[in-house]
């Protein structure tokens, strides 16, 4: 009998923890922690795009997976910190490597890019260029 789990069924804990890990926010949000913590509106701040409803309900399911610690201080207003735990800490060392990779390629896929939509006549996903991100925001992470 086969107990190893089958990632491609929904109801697996381990797609669940795939989804988690996967989510754009969730890799910037631990590779931003893996430098030190940081503060909800540093975070804010540094990765452009998110919103402040997002980044809450994100570093709340992060804190709830044991990724991220969430430390309030007595101060007025009261200051917020995250940090990561030993958990998310191995999970940011895990996706360090998929950001230098993605940085390394970035032209090669946005030339992929182009070359499809000359072929095919149209722009699918016409999203922002990977070359021209902000050098100081959520790109350079690694």
């Amino acid at each position: 009998m086969d107990l190893t789990p089958n990632t491609y069924a929904a109801d697996c804990p381990t797609r669940q923890i795939l989804d988690r890990i996967a989510d754009k926010w969730t890799v910037l949000i631990l590779q931003l922690l893996e430098r030190e913590p940081r503060r909800f509106n540093a975070l804010r701040r540094e990765i452009q795009g998110l919103s402040q409803k997002v980044l809450s309900q994100t570093l709340k399911t992060l804190e709830r997976d044991g990724f991220v610690t969430r430390t309030a201080f007595p101060t007025v207003p009261v200051t917020v910190e995250y940090a990561l735990t030993p958990l998310g800490r191995s999970l940011a060392i895990t996706l360090s490597p998929l950001s230098r990779w993605a940085e390394a390629h970035m032209q090669a896929v946005e030339s992929a890019r182009a070359a499809f939509d000359v072929r095919s006549g149209s722009v699918v996903g016409a999203a922002t260029p990977l070359t021209g991100m902000p050098s100081g925001g959520a790109r350079a992470l690694v």
